[in-house]
C-alpha cells in the first residue's frame, strides 16, 4: 500500500476518534459535573531512505480532560453541593473509589449520603458519611463540615490530585486515580448549589463541523488514490 494512504488512514482514524469525543461532549452539555474532553494528536516520523525523506504518521490516542470551573446553579437542596475552586468529591463504587465534581447526593434508607447511582459519598478519611437518626436540617460549611442541630458529625472529603497522580476519565462524571491524594485547601463547598457541565455547546458544534470537513477531505483523497491505483493496475494488465 502507498505510504500516502497509510498516512491518510492514521489521520482518518484520529479524526473519527475526535468526532466521537466531541459528540460525547455535546451529549453531556447538561450533565451535572461533567468535564469536557479533547483529543491529543501526536506526530510520529519515520525515515524512509538515506536522503532524509520521512513519513509522518498521526496518533490520536491521548485524551485531555478540561478541569476548568463551570457555572454553579442554585438549587437550595440540603444535599446538593458544589466545589468552588479546586478539588473533587470522592465516592465509593464497585470498581473502587472514584473522584467526581457532580455533587447531587441523596440520603439512603440507612442515612448514608449517596449519588443517584447508589455510590456512597466519602468523608475526609474515605469513610461513608451517615446522617444521624432524627437529625433535622443539615448544614454544610465551606470546609465541608456537616452539622445537625448545630452539632458537627462529619466532614465531606474534598481531594486534589498531585501532578504525578494519574487521573483517568471513566465516562460520565467519574475519574479513576492512582497514587496518593491530598486534601484540597483552596476549594470551598457550597451547599444548595450544583456545578454544571463545563461544555460550551456552540464551540463543540463548530468543532464537530471542522472535524467532519477534515474527515471528508481525507476520504476524498483516499477515493482518488484508490481510483489512481486501480487505473494503474488496469493499464498494466492489458
Amino acid at each position: 500500500m502507498d505510504n500516502g494512504i497509510y498516512a491518510a488512514l492514521t489521520r482518518q482514524s484520529g479524526l473519527m476518534r475526535e468526532m466521537r469525543v466531541v459528540a460525547n461532549n455535546i451529549a453531556n452539555a447538561n450533565t451535572t459535573g461533567f468535564r469536557r474532553e479533547g483529543v491529543i494528536f501526536a506526530e510520529h516520523l519515520t525515515r524512509l531512505d538515506r536522503q532524509g525523506e520521512a513519513l509522518s504518521m498521526a496518533d490520536a490516542r491521548g485524551r485531555l480532560v478540561d478541569l476548568r470551573q463551570a457555572v454553579m446553579t442554585q438549587t437550595n437542596g440540603d444535599f446538593d453541593m458544589a466545589i468552588e475552586g479546586e478539588g473533587f468529591f470522592m465516592v465509593e463504587t464497585p470498581e473502587g473509589n472514584r473522584l467526581t465534581r457532580a455533587g447531587a447526593f441523596i440520603p439512603s434508607a440507612e442515612g448514608e449520603l449517596m449519588t443517584a447511582d447508589g455510590h456512597r459519598l466519602l468523608d475526609e478519611g474515605e469513610a461513608p458519611i451517615i446522617i444521624p437518626a432524627g437529625a433535622g436540617r443539615i448544614a454544610v460549611g465551606a470546609d465541608g463540615t456537616l452539622s445537625a442541630n448545630g452539632q458537627p458529625f462529619a466532614r465531606v472529603g474534598v481531594f486534589i490530585a498531585p501532578e504525578n497522580t494519574d487521573l483517568t476519565h471513566q465516562g460520565g462524571t467519574q475519574f479513576a486515580f492512582q497514587g496518593e491524594l491530598l486534601p484540597a485547601e483552596q476549594g470551598a463547598v457550597r451547599q444548595g448549589f450544583l456545578e454544571e457541565s463545563n461544555v460550551d455547546p456552540v464551540f463543540e458544534i463548530s468543532r464537530m463541523i471542522e472535524v467532519q470537513r477534515a474527515y471528508e477531505l481525507g476520504q476524498s483523497f483516499l477515493d482518488r488514490e484508490d481510483q489512481r491505483i486501480r487505473s494503474v493496475i488496469t493499464a498494466m494488465s492489458r
